[in-house]
């Protein structure tokens, strides 16, 4: 674990090992959020859509099991009518 210190405006330096292996070079964004008692910071990809391209790729789908919830309720509601 690496331990640095906050200027006086609060800026840190991510130290260089831990730069090279998240891939942040300059201007790179990075998001940080407070989790309880602490705060998380991770670099954001320079394009998101291609960042998220194929994420989703063999999960299941919802327009599949929206289809199959219809046909359960058209069929019970025929079974209601006879």
């Amino acid at each position: 674990m690496t331990v640095v210190k906050a200027s006086s405006k609060g800026q840190v330096v991510i130290p260089k090992e831990v730069r090279d292996k998240l891939g942040i070079g300059p201007g790179s964004r990075m998001v940080i959020r407070v989790v309880g008692d602490h705060a998380e910071l991770f670099p954001l990809p320079d394009d998101p859509v291609a960042a998220l391209r194929g994420a989703l790729k063999g999960g299941a789908s919802m327009a599949d099991d929206l289809l199959k919830e219809r046909m359960k309720d058209d069929r019970e509601h025929h079974e209601d009518r006879s």
